[in-house]
Protein backbone atom coordinates (compact mmCIF):
# COMPACT_ATOMS: atom_id res chain seq x y z
CA UNK A 1 0.00 0.00 0.00
CA UNK A 2 2.86 2.12 -0.13
CA UNK A 3 2.12 5.52 -1.86
CA UNK A 4 -1.90 5.26 -0.91
CA UNK A 5 -3.80 7.57 1.17
CA UNK A 6 -3.27 5.69 5.18
CA UNK A 7 -5.53 7.17 8.07
CA UNK A 8 -2.39 6.11 10.33
CA UNK A 9 -4.17 4.60 13.14
CA UNK A 10 -4.45 1.12 14.36
CA UNK A 11 -7.60 0.91 14.15
CA UNK A 12 -9.69 -1.56 12.42
CA UNK A 13 -12.44 0.67 10.66
CA UNK A 14 -9.50 3.28 9.32
CA UNK A 15 -7.22 0.30 8.14
CA UNK A 16 -10.73 -1.09 5.71
CA UNK A 17 -11.32 3.01 5.06
CA UNK A 18 -7.92 2.96 3.36
CA UNK A 19 -8.80 0.01 0.97
CA UNK A 20 -12.69 1.23 0.39
CA UNK A 21 -12.83 4.91 1.80
CA UNK A 22 -11.65 6.55 -1.87
CA UNK A 23 -14.44 8.48 -3.80
CA UNK A 24 -16.18 5.74 -6.31
CA UNK A 25 -14.85 2.64 -4.47
CA UNK A 26 -18.06 1.43 -2.54
CA UNK A 27 -20.16 2.24 -5.94
CA UNK A 28 -17.84 -0.60 -7.61
CA UNK A 29 -18.11 -2.33 -5.15
CA UNK A 30 -21.96 -2.26 -5.88
CA UNK A 31 -21.46 -3.31 -9.33
CA UNK A 32 -19.24 -6.44 -8.33
CA UNK A 33 -22.38 -7.40 -5.68
CA UNK A 34 -24.76 -8.00 -8.83
CA UNK A 35 -22.27 -9.63 -11.05
CA UNK A 36 -18.52 -10.38 -12.53
CA UNK A 37 -18.24 -7.46 -14.81
CA UNK A 38 -15.77 -6.28 -17.60
CA UNK A 39 -14.16 -3.19 -17.53
CA UNK A 40 -16.29 -1.65 -20.25
CA UNK A 41 -19.28 -2.52 -18.42
CA UNK A 42 -18.53 -0.83 -15.24
CA UNK A 43 -17.43 2.52 -17.15
CA UNK A 44 -20.72 2.09 -18.83
CA UNK A 45 -22.42 1.86 -15.18
CA UNK A 46 -20.29 4.52 -13.45
CA UNK A 47 -20.94 7.52 -15.75
CA UNK A 48 -18.47 10.66 -14.81
CA UNK A 49 -15.94 8.02 -13.62
CA UNK A 50 -12.78 8.42 -15.88
CA UNK A 51 -10.82 5.07 -17.30
CA UNK A 52 -7.99 6.21 -15.29
CA UNK A 53 -9.25 6.38 -12.10
CA UNK A 54 -11.52 2.98 -12.65
CA UNK A 55 -8.07 1.53 -13.56
CA UNK A 56 -6.29 3.11 -10.20
CA UNK A 57 -9.14 1.87 -7.62
CA UNK A 58 -9.33 -1.72 -9.06
CA UNK A 59 -5.56 -1.74 -8.91
CA UNK A 60 -6.17 -1.34 -5.19
CA UNK A 61 -9.26 -3.65 -4.96
CA UNK A 62 -7.01 -6.20 -6.68
CA UNK A 63 -3.67 -5.53 -4.60
CA UNK A 64 -5.57 -5.39 -0.96
CA UNK A 65 -7.07 -8.88 -2.25
CA UNK A 66 -10.98 -7.58 -2.39
CA UNK A 67 -11.29 -7.77 -5.91
CA UNK A 68 -10.19 -10.86 -8.30
CA UNK A 69 -9.48 -10.48 -11.90
CA UNK A 70 -10.30 -13.74 -14.69
CA UNK A 71 -9.79 -14.24 -18.03
CA UNK A 72 -12.73 -13.81 -20.44
CA UNK A 73 -13.62 -16.79 -22.40
CA UNK A 74 -12.70 -16.68 -26.12
CA UNK A 75 -10.97 -13.29 -25.26
CA UNK A 76 -7.54 -13.45 -24.71
CA UNK A 77 -6.84 -9.83 -23.41
CA UNK A 78 -10.10 -9.79 -21.79
CA UNK A 79 -10.53 -9.28 -18.00
CA UNK A 80 -13.32 -10.05 -15.50
CA UNK A 81 -13.89 -8.63 -11.98
CA UNK A 82 -15.10 -10.37 -9.73
CA UNK A 83 -15.14 -10.10 -5.80
CA UNK A 84 -13.24 -12.38 -3.70
CA UNK A 85 -14.62 -14.23 -0.96
CA UNK A 86 -12.52 -11.09 1.07
CA UNK A 87 -14.50 -8.91 -0.97
CA UNK A 88 -17.59 -10.67 -0.24
CA UNK A 89 -17.67 -10.09 3.65
CA UNK A 90 -18.60 -6.21 2.23
CA UNK A 91 -22.18 -7.82 1.22
CA UNK A 92 -23.80 -7.71 4.44
CA UNK A 93 -22.51 -4.54 5.39
CA UNK A 94 -22.93 -2.57 1.98
CA UNK A 95 -26.40 -4.19 1.99
CA UNK A 96 -27.06 -2.27 5.26
CA UNK A 97 -25.51 1.13 4.28
CA UNK A 98 -27.90 0.43 0.90
CA UNK A 99 -30.82 0.13 3.08
CA UNK A 100 -29.63 3.21 5.65
CA UNK A 101 -29.09 5.37 2.70
CA UNK A 102 -32.67 4.97 1.19
CA UNK A 103 -33.71 7.07 4.39
CA UNK A 104 -32.28 9.91 2.55
CA UNK A 105 -33.40 9.64 -1.13
CA UNK A 106 -35.94 12.43 -2.23
CA UNK A 107 -37.74 12.94 -5.30
CA UNK A 108 -35.51 15.63 -6.40
CA UNK A 109 -32.92 12.84 -6.90
CA UNK A 110 -35.10 10.88 -9.50
CA UNK A 111 -33.27 12.89 -12.10
CA UNK A 112 -30.43 10.51 -11.47
CA UNK A 113 -28.76 7.23 -12.93
CA UNK A 114 -31.33 4.22 -12.02
CA UNK A 115 -30.27 1.23 -12.98
CA UNK A 116 -32.42 -2.17 -13.22
CA UNK A 117 -29.95 -3.94 -11.43
CA UNK A 118 -30.28 -1.75 -8.67
CA UNK A 119 -33.33 -3.18 -7.57
CA UNK A 120 -31.75 -6.63 -7.26
CA UNK A 121 -29.32 -5.40 -3.96
CA UNK A 122 -32.52 -3.37 -2.79
CA UNK A 123 -34.81 -6.35 -2.50
CA UNK A 124 -31.43 -8.04 -0.51
CA UNK A 125 -31.07 -4.68 1.18
CA UNK A 126 -34.52 -4.51 2.61
CA UNK A 127 -35.12 -7.76 3.90
CA UNK A 128 -35.77 -8.14 7.40
CA UNK A 129 -33.90 -11.78 8.38
CA UNK A 130 -36.73 -11.42 11.85
CA UNK A 131 -39.72 -11.28 9.37
CA UNK A 132 -38.54 -14.06 6.98
CA UNK A 133 -41.69 -16.49 6.34
CA UNK A 134 -42.01 -19.57 7.88
CA UNK A 135 -43.63 -21.27 4.42
CA UNK A 136 -41.22 -21.99 1.84
CA UNK A 137 -42.33 -19.92 -1.38
CA UNK A 138 -40.47 -17.88 -3.96
CA UNK A 139 -40.99 -14.69 -5.32
CA UNK A 140 -40.24 -12.98 -8.56
CA UNK A 141 -39.35 -9.62 -9.51
CA UNK A 142 -39.48 -7.99 -13.24
CA UNK A 143 -37.79 -4.95 -12.92
CA UNK A 144 -37.32 -2.98 -16.51
CA UNK A 145 -35.34 -5.95 -18.54
CA UNK A 146 -34.24 -7.55 -15.43
CA UNK A 147 -35.84 -10.84 -13.60
CA UNK A 148 -34.74 -11.62 -10.31
CA UNK A 149 -35.97 -13.99 -7.72
CA UNK A 150 -35.95 -14.79 -3.94
CA UNK A 151 -36.55 -18.35 -2.54
CA UNK A 152 -37.52 -18.82 0.82
CA UNK A 153 -36.61 -22.48 2.22
CA UNK A 154 -36.65 -23.19 5.83
CA UNK A 155 -36.36 -19.60 6.77
CA UNK A 156 -33.26 -19.41 4.83
CA UNK A 157 -33.27 -16.61 2.05
CA UNK A 158 -31.68 -17.33 -1.51
CA UNK A 159 -31.11 -14.69 -4.19
CA UNK A 160 -31.33 -15.51 -7.76
CA UNK A 161 -30.52 -13.71 -10.72
CA UNK A 162 -33.78 -14.84 -13.72
CA UNK A 163 -37.06 -16.65 -12.75
CA UNK A 164 -38.20 -19.37 -10.81
CA UNK A 165 -40.17 -21.91 -11.10
CA UNK A 166 -44.40 -21.51 -9.96
CA UNK A 167 -43.78 -18.40 -8.00
CA UNK A 168 -46.04 -17.77 -5.35
CA UNK A 169 -46.11 -13.66 -6.11
CA UNK A 170 -45.04 -11.86 -9.31
CA UNK A 171 -44.01 -8.04 -9.21
CA UNK A 172 -43.65 -6.23 -12.41
CA UNK A 173 -42.69 -2.56 -11.87
CA UNK A 174 -39.98 0.05 -13.82
CA UNK A 175 -36.68 0.73 -11.91
CA UNK A 176 -37.61 4.28 -10.50
CA UNK A 177 -40.83 3.01 -9.10
CA UNK A 178 -39.12 -0.40 -7.21
CA UNK A 179 -36.74 2.41 -5.53
CA UNK A 180 -38.79 4.66 -4.61
CA UNK A 181 -41.05 1.68 -2.97
CA UNK A 182 -37.43 0.60 -1.73
CA UNK A 183 -37.48 4.03 -0.08
CA UNK A 184 -40.68 4.58 1.62
CA UNK A 185 -41.43 7.74 -0.43
CA UNK A 186 -44.27 5.63 -1.85
CA UNK A 187 -46.06 2.29 -0.72
CA UNK A 188 -46.41 -0.39 -2.70
CA UNK A 189 -50.30 -0.36 -2.78
CA UNK A 190 -50.24 3.24 -3.85
CA UNK A 191 -47.83 2.49 -6.79
CA UNK A 192 -50.31 -0.47 -7.89
CA UNK A 193 -53.12 2.11 -7.69
CA UNK A 194 -51.21 4.56 -9.98
CA UNK A 195 -50.70 1.89 -12.37
CA UNK A 196 -46.93 1.96 -11.51
CA UNK A 197 -46.74 -1.65 -10.54
CA UNK A 198 -48.12 -4.67 -11.06
CA UNK A 199 -48.62 -7.34 -8.47
CA UNK A 200 -49.38 -11.22 -9.09
CA UNK A 201 -49.93 -13.55 -6.60
CA UNK A 202 -52.42 -14.89 -3.24
CA UNK A 203 -52.99 -12.14 -1.08
CA UNK A 204 -51.12 -14.21 2.07
CA UNK A 205 -47.93 -14.47 -0.04
CA UNK A 206 -48.30 -10.51 -1.02
CA UNK A 207 -48.19 -9.94 2.79
CA UNK A 208 -45.41 -12.50 4.06
CA UNK A 209 -43.41 -11.07 1.22
CA UNK A 210 -43.95 -7.04 1.88
CA UNK A 211 -43.96 -7.98 5.59
CA UNK A 212 -40.53 -9.35 5.35
CA UNK A 213 -39.28 -6.43 2.83
CA UNK A 214 -40.60 -3.93 5.76
CA UNK A 215 -43.03 -2.62 3.44
CA UNK A 216 -46.38 -3.46 5.03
Amino acid sequence: MTGKRDYGQFCGLAAGLNIIGERWTLLIIRELLISPVRFNEIMENLPGMGPNLLAERLRTLTESGVVEQLPVPGDGRGKLYRLSPLGEQLRAPLLALARWGMNFLAENDRGGAVRAEWGFLAVQAMVDQSRVPEVDESYEFRVGDEVFSIEVRDRAVKFLRGGTTEPALTITSDPDTFVRVGARMVTPFEAVAAGDIKIDGAGEAIRRCTNMLGLN
